[in-house]
């Protein structure tokens, strides 16, 4: 029997399995596809403290290796469920199941894409998910932030602010953020906002991205320049395998406190997958410590 199974090997999972084997615990992480969760997607992380700038990918390499150097053991497969029988819990995966004395789901959440043909071959190099991340390479160059909520108008004012233009497609016929975003975008002559406009594709020559179709709400279709894309749509938290043991919010995301509790004791949520209002890789990587730590609180009380 393990000590602690981490569901999710992106920064907060990996994070609690650095905290739990330090703590002598026997500890396993289960992921079902790529180790480092959504930071792999950022070409190059400078926001992290103590690295100046390191790619995605390579900050989730060093992450895994730490891991694994404290006996941390990895399963490749896909978790489907927790079942909670008190002082132990069984996670049922693909890969057949594995007994513990605590759960910590640190599944993530994924953010919504388009669908659109080009998407997803330029994720990383032209299309991105998160302003705060990556807005910094696009200095001077001109963008677009696709979507209308709150997200997308505060990733636009962000990005107006070194952006030599920013366009703002909804889909929709009015924006849906707060009308403060909106008077400040509106103020600001390197913005320009559509509204009742789909984007079709995203345009790339050479590999390179060079621009969005769309088609505005007569049925007129017109191409956009722009150097970059910002998506903004929402995210889409994979929690429903947990709904048994776990309280979902109305968005679906896990509901826990600061030290990550959930209201079944023994199992924790940490990072993106779990209600909290800011979503990086620093407030993932404190929520797996924070997690790791109530688990070995309640291990070492059993």
């Amino acid at each position: 029997m393990y000590d602690v199974v981490i569901i999710g090997a992106g920064p907060a999972g990996l994070t609690a399995a650095i905290y739990a084997a330090r703590a002598e615990k026997r500890v396993l992480v289960l992921e079902k596809e790529n180790f480092g969760g959504q930071i792999t997607y950022s070409p190059k992380v400078e926001n992290y403290p103590g690295l100046m700038t390191v790619s995605g990918n390579e900050l989730a390499e060093k992450m895994l290796e730490q891991a694994m150097s404290h006996g941390v053991d990895i399963e490749l497969c896909e978790a489907l469920g927790v079942r909670d029988f008190g002082e132990k819990k069984v996670v049922q995966t693909t890969d057949g199941d594995f007994e513990t004395k605590t759960v910590i789901i640190a599944a993530g959440s994924k953010h919504r894409r388009l669908g659109v043909p080009g998407e997803e071959e330029l994720i990383g190099d032209g299309v991105s998910y998160c302003a705060v991340c990556d807005g910094a390479f696009y200095r001077g160059k001109d963008v677009a932030v696709i979507g209308g909520g709150n997200t997308a108008l505060q990733d636009a004012v962000l990005l107006s602010e070194t952006c030599r233009s920013v366009t703002i497609l909804q889909n929709k016929p009015t924006l849906t953020g707060e009308h403060r975003l909106e008077a400040i975008l509106r103020s600001r002559e390197n913005v320009k906002i559509m509204c009742g406009c789909t984007v079709n594709e995203i345009l790339s020559t050479g590999g390179k991205l060079d621009g969005v179709k769309i088609t505005d709400d007569s049925g007129r279709k017109s191409d956009i320049k722009v150097d970059g894309v910002f998506v903004a749509i929402g995210q889409v938290p994979e929690n429903e395998p947990f709904a048994r043991v776990v309280s979902l919010d109305g968005r679906g995301y896990i509901v826990s406190d600061e030290s990550c509790t959930t209201l079944t004791p023994g199992i924790y949520a940490a990072g993106d997958c779990r209600t909290k209002e800011v979503r990086q890789v620093t407030t993932a990587t404190a929520d797996g410590a924070a997690a790791a730590l109530a688990a070995i609180r309640y291990i070492d009380a059993i």
